[in-house]
């Protein structure tokens, strides 16, 4: 099963100081946590979604379903459980939570807890246009191979920034979604899903 081998996964991970944004120096960090949603099958995908073209932060990027940790959330799994629901229409019950892994900070002022869990395959999403254009699925092995992804520099808001880059179909992955992975895929033990 799926859940049991991301478990294992997670409880073996290997030692990588991981790489975020904390360089840049962000005096206040909010909590926040996204969800990392594996689609059980014998080549298991990852759920992404595509953030509206007209929101004013974040227009237009791919990202995890998942935002600020409210006051009213246990933990960073309920957060993240409560945002996939809210984005995508995930319910909680369709989430088997494997577990979290190192926080990511990110330049834009939040402290994000990764929360893995699998779900049922070709489950019938439903995006909030409000917050998610469009979700799709990337395949694991293209998603969590750091060979697809280009390390990136650019000067943004008076600093030089480092950022990972991937194409995949046309859809940008990049940027805090891409850091997560990559630092992810690092620690992941070898075809730790076969």
């Amino acid at each position: 099963m799926l859940s049991a081998k991301l478990r294992a996964a997670l409880d073996n991970l290997l030692p990588d100081a991981g790489e975020d944004e904390a360089y840049l120096g962000t005096p206040t960090l909010r909590d926040a946590a996204v969800l990392i949603a594996f689609t059980d099958r014998p080549d298991p995908g990852v759920i992404l979604t595509q953030r509206p073209q007209w929101l004013r932060s974040h227009a237009g990027q791919v990202a995890f379903p998942g935002g600020k940790i409210d006051p009213d959330d246990r933990d960073a799994i309920d957060a993240a459980l409560r945002e996939a629901e809210e984005e995508i229409g995930l319910s909680p019950r369709d989430v088997m939570v494997a577990g979290v892994t190192e926080p990511y900070r990110s330049g834009s002022g939040y402290i994000i807890t990764p929360v893995l869990g699998v779900i049922p395959p070709d489950l019938p999403l439903d995006p909030n246009p409000d917050e998610v254009e469009d979700w799709f699925e990337v395949p694991l092995d293209i998603l969590f191979d750091p060979a697809n992804y280009q390390r990136q520099q650019a000067h943004w808001q008076g600093q030089d920034r480092h950022y990972y880059d991937m194409d995949w179909q046309g859809r940008r992955i990049w940027g805090v979604t891409a850091g997560i992975i990559i630092n992810l895929a690092r620690r992941m033990p070898t075809d730790w899903h076969r």
